[in-house]
């Protein structure tokens, strides 16, 4: 690799690409790098005109490389990061130099986005932990997973740039094992089981994802076994293995099950006495930087999905 400056306030890299086998723009960057940014970032350099392949611009990520050539890129500075801190508390389940691990509550959302433009987790995980600015990305700092607003439970943030890698990494190799508790309406067709249903974005409705014909979408995988059973409920343990957009939620509809309280996958009128869905992020097992070992970190169920078992053993008879 070599680099010079483009420009005062950018980077320019060059990689010999040596064509012994056809391979996407994105891809070969993100190798070329070392790892060093993420694909989708990568990605997004390369739509904004940042890519030459023989000199010229080229704006589709999925580009071809099929020939011996130089491919340059022109990596931007830095930006600061725009998203003031808000002193918001966190139920901080553990910290140290590299990590924030919290038990992110029902109704928060992750990362600032139209219309959320503050109270977030970003927001106050900036103000508990300012170190976190510019790690990862301007809006999303230290973030490496995400959780939907209305769904509860353990996350975990990156305090530096090297912590970042690290756990993305695991993210992408999927060797990192997360574990929800889940309601459904319903009951399974199989105390347990593993759903396989690839996830595409719904068309007709964006901010709905949808079960994409074979061949189509993205791979996403989900097990599930059956913890306790009610009349018209089921709770259960998930395990997703992939880390698609509402994956969990998707898939429970599919199965003609959907999440107890989700309007959007759902039925309308929740069927239980709750204003979110019950999912709930119970356990999250990966290795911590600077360690081996892998840790696992809990957050215990929220006190109104407590008592919504506790409703359903007293309707069942139980205690």
């Amino acid at each position: 690799m070599t680099t010079t400056n483009w420009q005062p306030e950018e980077q320019l890299v060059r990689f010999w690409f040596e064509g012994s086998e056809r391979q996407r723009l994105d891809r070969f960057l993100t190798q070329a790098l070392g790892g060093t940014y993420s694909r989708s970032r990568v990605q997004q350099w390369i739509r904004e005109g940042r890519a030459l392949v023989e000199g010229v611009p080229v704006t589709k990520p999925g580009f071809w490389l099929e020939r011996p050539t130089w491919v340059t890129l022109r990596i931007p500075p830095p930006r600061p990061a725009t998203v003031e801190p808000e002193p918001i508390p966190l139920d901080v389940l553990f910290e140290n130099e590299d990590v924030l691990v919290i038990n992110k509550p029902a109704g928060m959302v992750v990362h600032p986005s139209p219309g959320h433009e503050r109270g977030t987790v970003v927001h106050a995980a900036l103000a508990h932990a300012p170190d976190l600015q510019g790690v990862g990305g301007v809006l999303r700092p230290g973030l490496v997973h995400r959780l939907d607003k209305d769904t509860s439970g353990v996350m975990i943030l990156a305090k530096n740039d090297a912590a970042h890698q690290f756990l993305q990494d695991q993210f992408r190799a999927r060797t990192v094992r997360k574990e929800y508790l889940g309601l459904v309406d319903g009951r399974p067709p199989t105390p347990r089981g593993r759903i396989e249903a690839p996830i595409e974005r719904d068309p007709a409705y964006r901010k709905r994802m949808r079960v994409a014909k074979l061949g189509q979408g993205r791979e996403a995988i989900t097990e599930y076994e059956t913890i306790e059973t009610f009349p018209k409920h089921t709770l259960l343990r998930l395990y997703p293995r992939t880390g698609r957009t509402h994956q969990i939620r998707v898939h429970c509809a599919f199965l003609g099950t959907p999440i107890a309280g989700d309007t959007l996958y759902g039925r309308r009128r929740p069927t239980i006495p709750l204003d979110r869905h019950f999912l709930h992020a119970h356990r999250l097992t990966l290795v911590l930087p600077g360690e081996r070992e892998p840790r696992t970190f809990e957050a215990p169920l929220p006190p109104e999905l407590e008592r919504v078992l506790h409703l359903l053993r007293q309707q069942a008879g139980r205690r």
